[in-house]
């Protein structure tokens, strides 16, 4: 295993701090603590704060464990998927979920995220998990692996794909994996923005991990664990996550949505962290029902207005 530090830079780190309005003696959940570094930042805004970090991957949570050290006893790890996450009677001030696939684990190539490089067909964010992506590609019928790679994948040509595995399987290795789809698509697709083999790659891994149904758990989960006022903020990467996070909070009567639109990195942020150009941030923020609903209306009102003040150009001289 080559020695790559499980770090990354934090996508969004202001407009994370700014969503969870960290609050002195505040009580947070970082659910997917990766690297650390937005936990890093939530126990940097305040002495008095402690958070939670999860992270089902054990060297992810060993980074964050080293990275967060100097923190003491202001952080309590726990080791598992956040779905599986229990707070028995713990309430929160902030929640705050980071999704997808860190750099890091894309940059260990026994992982198996990435083509770049040739490696086991593996792709568990938990490396305990049974599942991998070589038993979807070499044993699941055609009908299950197109479906996968159409609905995950967001694939056109799905079936072709599939087609094309069922008959050229087994595979072992990633490369392989790519080649072969590369192979089997026209000509002008395979010159496209990007590889061919890139939305069945993330189909696979969404399969394997059942991201989209962990998620489905933490949406309906999170709201709970929030005391009231508390904010529930969630990065995504790709549309799938991002109209599940969207409908789920509003859909929830006990969450006011703060960020009407998702909040998106800057030109600057791009330019330093290109991992940070897909990212999309949504908050929410559990009602209040000791509120009467004026008041809670104006606080909403208010903020706002807070919002669209600090966005827009000042003149020059103020």
């Amino acid at each position: 295993m080559p020695d790559i530090a499980f770090h990354h830079i934090p996508v969004l780190p202001d407009a994370v701090v700014e969503g969870l309005q960290i609050r002195p003696q505040g009580g947070y959940l970082d659910a997917t603590v990766g690297g650390g570094g937005h936990s890093r930042l939530i126990l940097a805004s305040d002495p008095t704060v402690r958070l939670v970090a999860v992270d089902q991957d054990p060297m992810a949570l060993a980074e964050a464990r080293s990275a967060l050290a100097e923190f003491g006893d202001r952080v309590t790890f726990w080791s598992g998927n956040f779905s599986q996450f229990d707070p028995g009677t713990q309430r929160f001030h902030g929640i705050l979920a980071d999704l997808g696939v860190s750099s890091a684990q894309f940059d260990i190539p026994e992982r198996g995220f990435s083509f770049r490089h040739t490696a086991p067909l593996d792709m568990r964010m938990n490396p305990h998990q049974p599942l991998t992506a070589a038993e979807v590609v070499n044993t699941w019928d055609e009908i299950d692996l197109a479906n996968a790679i159409y609905t995950y994948g967001e694939e056109r040509l799905s079936r072709r794909i599939a087609r094309t595995i069922i008959d050229q399987r087994p595979f072992q290795t990633t490369t392989d994996l790519a080649e072969a789809i590369s192979r089997c698509v026209p000509k002008a697709y395979r010159h496209g923005r990007i590889h061919p083999a890139t939305r069945t790659f993330q189909a696979l891994r969404i399969a394997v991990n059942q991201e989209l149904e962990v998620l489905e758990t933490l949406l309906t989960q999170a709201p709970q664990w929030l005391v009231p006022g508390g904010r529930l903020a969630i990065i995504s990467f790709h549309s799938l996550e991002d109209r599940l996070v969207k409908h789920r909070l509003k859909e929830n009567p006990d969450l006011h949505i703060v960020t009407k639109k998702p909040v998106v990195a800057t030109e600057d942020e791009v330019a330093a962290n290109p991992r940070s150009r897909s990212a999309k941030l949504r908050v929410a923020e559990r009602i209040d029902p000791t509120q009467p609903p004026q008041t809670r209306r104006a606080k909403y009102r208010k903020e706002a207005q807070d919002a669209r003040e600090a966005q827009e150009p000042r003149e020059a001289g103020d």
